[in-house]
């Protein structure tokens, strides 16, 4: 399966070159290609996907309800986007999704405390909306 193209919508190149895409589930399916794999947070569970995908239960603005869960399910994103194309979303795309796309820059390689201005940087400036969001990113490691 192709990965993602650098240039499109809410797609983060983590440093090893490997590509996820961020996105809220409120807006559209961005025109393209679909994703191979998918990871959803969401207070209640997604409906039906034509792709795979792992819902983690994670109310919005809070943090997820089982950290184990989130671990597992991002752990199995970035293993998956090695060959797949892999998504990441909530809502908005902004708390959760900023939040996660954090944890698998860790996951690739980035500092802990590094994480959160990597992916404003890369993917959306205002990702990442709460202090306890940017805590679970600074004690997540690999």
């Amino acid at each position: 399966m192709d990965p993602w193209d650098d240039g499109a919508p809410g797609v983060l190149v983590l440093p090893s070159g490997r590509r996820v895409r961020g996105r809220g589930l409120r807006r559209p399916l961005p025109a393209g290609p679909e994703p191979g794999f998918g990871v959803y947070l969401l207070g209640r569970r997604p409906p039906a996907l034509a792709w795979e995908g792992r819902w983690v239960r994670w109310p919005d603005f809070r943090l997820p309800a089982d950290p184990g869960d989130l671990r597992a399910a991002l752990t199995e994103a970035w293993e998956r986007s090695a060959t797949q194309r892999v998504e990441v979303a909530c809502g908005g795309g902004t708390g959760r999704t900023g939040t996660a796309l954090a944890c698998l820059a860790v996951l690739d390689g980035v500092p802990p405390e590094e994480a959160v201005a990597f992916v404003r940087r890369r993917y959306r400036a205002r990702a990442v909306e709460t202090r306890r969001q940017a805590r679970l990113v600074a004690a997540f490691r690999p």
